[in-house]
């Protein structure tokens, strides 16, 4: 979609049959988002955790992702393949429990979002790494870092 023809869509509006078209196809990170923005300011604004705990637990998921990065990736890709099997129902079922989890108890919702934060940055680092080792070793002509060429 260009740039105009974005703005044009924006001007005239959404209806409400292409947000229930939306809605429908990423019915789980509509939910994810919402139970974010709750989590968020139930937090912030201490309805029932401050943000203190939040904070804690957001970084305690990405240390433990991090250190251990094999496992945490495992048990959350069973646990996404699980949440992504299920029929609409089930998934809004299981949006709904998010949101009140992030109402209620921000901090597990925000040590969930953590673990998968130090997955991913473990991912994207060794991922990153690789891709350096392959353009050294073809760019030197099969030598690998830290070998002199003779």
């Amino acid at each position: 979609m260009s740039k105009n023809n974005l703005v044009d869509k924006i001007k005239e509006g959404v209806s409400v049959q292409e947000m229930e078209d939306f809605v429908r196809k990423y019915t789980v990170e509509v939910f994810t988002v919402l139970a974010i923005f709750i989590g968020a300011i139930s937090s912030i604004y201490d309805f029932f955790t401050g943000p203190g705990l939040t904070i804690f637990f957001t970084a305690l998921g990405t240390i433990v992702s991090v250190i251990f990065p094999v496992s945490s990736g495992r048990k959350l890709k069973r646990f996404y393949s699980l949440v992504l099997k299920q029929d609409k129902t089930t998934e809004i079922i299981i949006g709904c429990v998010k949101i009140v989890i992030a109402l209620f108890i921000p901090f597990a919702y925000f040590g969930l979002l953590g673990l998968l934060a130090g997955t991913s940055y473990h991912y994207y680092i060794r991922h990153s790494q690789i891709i350096e080792e392959n353009a050294m070793h073809h760019s030197s002509g099969g030598s690998r870092r830290g070998e002199e060429h003779e």
